[in-house]
C-alpha cells in the first residue's frame, strides 16, 4: 500500500471519528458546563448531580443522532475501506 492512501485512508478516518462524536461530546460539554455552573451558585456539591443528568443527555443525544452515526461509519466503510481492501 502506498505511503498517501494509507495517510489519506488514514485522515478521512479521524475526520468520520471526530464528526460522529461531536453531537455527544458537545452535549456533554454544555450540560457538565451548565450543572458546574448551578453547583457554583448554589454550593451544592453532590456527585451524582454531575453524573446522572449528562449520562441522560448523553444517552438521549445518542439515540437521537444514532442514525446519522451510523450512516457515516457505512459510508466511509463502502466508499472507502471496503475498495481498498478488495483492491479495486
Amino acid at each position: 500500500m502506498d505511503e498517501i492512501i494509507f495517510f489519506d485512508t488514514m485522515r478521512q478516518g479521524l475526520r468520520v471519528a471526530v464528526i460522529t462524536s461531536l453531537p455527544i461530546l458537545t452535549v456533554a460539554l454544555v450540560v457538565g458546563l451548565a450543572i458546574g455552573l448551578f453547583q457554583a451558585l448554589t454550593s451544592v456539591q453532590e456527585m451524582t448531580l454531575t453524573f446522572v443528568p449528562k449520562l441522560a443527555a448523553i444517552v438521549v443525544v445518542f439515540w437521537l443522532s444514532m442514525g446519522f452515526m451510523t450512516q457515516m461509519l457505512v459510508s466511509y466503510f463502502q466508499d472507502h475501506l471496503l475498495p481498498l481492501v478488495s483492491g479495486v
